[in-house]
C-alpha cells in the first residue's frame, strides 16, 4: 500500500536534563491519498509542533517522515526547501500575504516559484478563488481584505501547486461560522478529488464533519484515533452550539 505520509516514532524534545520539554512523542501515523485528517486536543498537546515538523519547518529530535515514499531525513537543507515548495502546502493561523501583491498574485506566487506558471495553473488560481467565495476580491491587497478573507487566499495559495501533503493550522480561526463550514468544505472536497492527503488541526470540533478521521493527541502522544463515520458526526454535532460571528 502506497502511504501519501508516514512517521514512525516521530519525537521532538526542547531543551535537556530535567528542563527538558517533550512537545512531541513518539507518534506514528500513516495517512493515506485522499485522506483527511484533524488533529485535536487541547493547547500545549503538541498539534502545532507536529505539524511544523510534517511542513519541514522543524526537525525532528527522533524518528521518521515519510512523504509519498520520500525519506525526509535523507534530504539536506537545499533539498528539503525544495521538497517543501513543491510537494507539501500549508497554512498557518498568521497568513503571511505578501502585501503589495493582490489576492490573485499572491496565490499565483506559488506557481511562479515552482516554475509551474502555465495557462491550466492561471485557470486552476481563479477557480480556486472563485470556490472560497473570493471572486470580487482578486485584484484586491492584503490590507483591503478582512482576516476571513486574507485567511482564504491563504488556503487557496496552499491548494494551488498540486501538493502531495496539505497542512492546515486552525484555517477557520478567523471566519464566521457559515463562512467555516464551506472553506473545510471546499478543503475537504479538494482533497478527496484530487487524492492529497491532509491533516487540519482545530479546536471547533465542528468541523470534524468533513474529515475521515480524527486524531486525538495529549501530552505529544496520540491518545487515540476517531475512524468511524457515525461516532465522528456525533462529535461534531456535539459541539454545535452557536459561535459569535467574527469579520469576513
Amino acid at each position: 500500500m502506497d502511504f501519501a505520509l508516514q512517521t514512525t516514532e516521530l519525537t521532538k524534545v526542547y531543551g535537556e536534563g530535567a528542563t527538558a520539554v517533550r512537545a512531541v512523542e513518539q507518534v506514528t501515523l500513516e495517512l493515506l491519498p485522499g485522506e483527511f485528517v484533524a488533529l485535536v486536543g487541547p493547547s500545549g498537546s503538541g498539534k502545532t509542533t507536529m505539524l511544523a515538523m510534517l511542513a519541514t519547518l522543524l526537525t525532528p529530535s527522533s524518528g521518521r517522515i515519510l512523504i509519498g515514499g520520500q525519506d525526509l531525513g535523507r534530504l539536506d537543507d537545499a533539498e528539503r526547501n525544495e521538497f517543501r515548495r513543491k510537494r507539501i502546502g500549508f497554512t498557518f493561523q498568521a497568513n503571511n500575504l505578501v502585501p503589495y501583491l493582490t489576492a490573485y498574485e499572491n496565490v499565483e506566487l506559488m506557481l511562479r516559484l515552482n516554475n509551474a506558471l502555465t495557462k491550466e495553473g492561471m485557470e486552476r488560481t481563479r477557480e480556486l478563488l472563485f470556490r472560497l467565495g473570493l471572486q470580487g476580491r482578486l485584484d484586491n491587497l492584503p490590507n483591503q481584505l478582512s482576516g476571513g478573507q486574507q485567511q482564504r487566499v491563504a488556503i487557496a495559495r496552499a491548494l494551488v501547486h498540486d501538493p502531495s501533503l496539505v497542512l492546515a493550522d486552525e484555517p477557520t480561526a478567523s471566519l464566521d461560522t457559515e463562512r467555516a463550514f464551506q472553506v473545510v468544505e471546499t478543503f475537504a472536497g479538494l482533497i478527496h478529488e484530487q487524492q492529497r492527503a491532509g491533516i487540519m488541526v482545530t479546536h471547533d470540533l465542528r468541523m470534524v464533519s468533513f474529515v475521515d478521521k480524527v486524531i486525538r493527541m495529549l501530552d505529544g502522544r496520540i491518545l487515540g484515533v476517531l475512524d468511524d463515520r457515525a461516532e465522528i458526526l456525533a462529535l461534531a454535532e456535539s459541539r454545535r452550539e452557536p459561535a459569535a460571528p467574527s469579520a469576513t
